[in-house]
């Protein structure tokens, strides 16, 4: 048979299986509870076999520890040594990592416990409840929990924002008053247990098309950073959050700060629950557009990358799909 004619009837095929995947309307729980015990091959990615390749050292690297930084009283006296201390901390982590994590960040323990269980309590209702509300193309519905927890990562996404524009060497409003704090977006991730972990990857080696990114996962674990090309586990410890910097931070950043792959592995125990909150205007009108900082260039840091609009991006983005060319590396000049 012709490649390009297989590769139609494999992507025809594939587009079939989806489709009658989606109609169930119970997403990939529906399938575990079913009791599956091998995955269906809709879920195996094209490079799959890279992903889990024991080359990569799917245990994670125990040579590396993701920074950890204390906001314990963080305050806005500019001058203040702690604050010094904590820029430089974060300028270090952003330089080097693209994650750290957080701890005494003013979110309530409880608060951060109940935005969990609320993810699990809507995943695990019945059949029927969920067909009532599932779509793949619209955000599900938003809790009063959540919007409680929003409006405390939003306070502390703006600290977070200052203290990302001191340690580019700005005005610590710098990249508020640039609109990277203007848009939100949340997404809750629920992963069921995997009757074949050592065939999935949970989510795909990946970077995120946004400024930053805050958050929050249960004590599963799962999560890896890819740093010195070795894949770092990210293991959950309670109370604290994990941080990143996402594409267009580096972008307008002028690559000083580094957005980098991450993924989750797939997981015999569970389920695991992570919420993400994600700083972007992708779901806002805007025509901003974004580039490398004026104030970051000199004759020898001239711009890196081309201007966007967030839209533009995020189509870009999209249109590699996970795994593929990354859509960054297509602005560049």
């Amino acid at each position: 048979m012709d490649l390009n004619l297989q590769l139609v009837s494999n992507s025809n095929e594939r587009a079939k299986a989806l489709k009658a995947f989606d109609d169930t309307k119970t997403g990939v729980k529906g399938l575990v509870d079913a009791g599956i015990t091998t995955i269906p091959q809709i879920f195996v990615l094209p490079n799959q076999k890279e992903e889990v390749s024991p080359d990569e050292s799917n245990s994670g690297s125990s040579c590396f520890k993701l920074p950890v930084i204390d906001l314990a009283e963080m305050n806005k006296d500019y001058d203040c040594l702690h604050r010094k201390q904590v820029v430089e901390e974060i300028k270090h982590a952003c330089e080097t990592w693209g994650f750290f994590k957080i701890l005494n960040h003013g979110i309530p323990q409880d608060l951060m416990d109940e935005m969990v269980e609320g993810v699990r309590r809507f995943n695990e209702q019945s059949k029927e409840e969920k067909m009532k509300i599932y779509s793949r193309e619209k955000m599900r519905k938003v809790r009063e929990i959540m919007m409680k927890y929003s409006y405390y990562v939003k306070k502390l996404g703006q600290t977070l924002f200052q203290l990302v524009s001191e340690a580019l060497g700005l005005d610590p409003n710098y990249l508020e008053n640039m609109e990277c704090v203007k848009g939100q977006a949340f997404f809750c991730h629920y992963y069921p247990v995997c009757p074949e972990p050592d065939r999935k990857i949970g989510h795909a080696k990946h970077t995120d098309p946004d400024f930053l990114t805050i958050l929050l996962q249960d004590h599963i674990g799962g999560l890896q950073v890819r740093h010195q090309n070795q894949w770092v586990n990210v293991p959950p410890e309670r109370g604290d959050l994990v941080v990143n910097v996402g594409d267009l931070l580096q972008l307008i950043s002028n690559d000083k700060f580094k957005s980098v792959e991450h993924r989750v592995l797939a997981n015999s125990a569970g389920p695991r629950i992570s919420v993400a909150f994600f700083f972007t205007t992708h779901f806002q009108e805007s025509d901003k557009v974004f580039g490398p900082i004026k104030e970051l260039l000199t004759n020898e840091s001239p711009p890196l990358y081309k201007e966007t609009l967030v839209k533009d991006y995020i189509n870009l983005f999209h249109s590699e799909g996970l795994g593929g060319i990354r859509a960054l590396d297509q602005l560049r000049l």
